[in-house]
């Protein structure tokens, strides 16, 4: 079944704040079983636009609607997720529990920093892209305070 990106959108809305879903393949079998099949690059994009993100709670993993950078949560279990930061002249990567960086990533990239033009997440480590190098060390701070 076709459906529209609004649609969709609005089902995994649904499916997020009705009940626990902890990884994409399972939201993708839910909305397949709800009528909408949609590719894991489709979905992690809708999840990216909507503002949601993959967190470790108590009992597992979970998506959420992406609190605000300050919420303490939300930084706790990031900061839980970071394991170690490296630098050197120009860039900054950051490792992280094995499927963890895009979760991670996506926080960075909401904290507002002025100074990181990007992130790019592989599967436990994320490069980030300084505006300057001379601003390296304050990212690394500011990253260092999450964890």
């Amino acid at each position: 079944m076709a459906v529209g990106k609004t649609v969709r959108q609005a089902k995994i809305k649904e499916l997020v704040t009705s009940r626990d879903v902890s990884s994409q393949d399972d939201l993708r079998d839910r909305l397949s079983r709800s009528g909408f099949d949609t590719t894991q690059a489709t979905l992690s994009r809708d999840l990216n636009e909507m503002g949601i993100v993959r967190i470790q709670t108590d009992n597992g993993f979970k998506y959420v609607f992406h609190l605000d950078d300050s919420e303490p949560a939300l930084k706790h279990f990031v900061g839980k997720e970071i394991i170690r930061i490296i630098h050197n002249e120009s860039l900054i990567v950051v490792r992280t529990l094995p499927g963890r960086a895009q979760g991670v990533a996506l926080y960075l990239d909401r904290m507002k920093n002025n100074h990181i033009i990007g992130t790019v997440a592989g599967d436990d480590s994320i490069i980030i892209v300084p505006d300057s190098h001379t601003q390296i060390h304050n990212i690394v701070t500011a990253i260092k305070k999450i964890m």
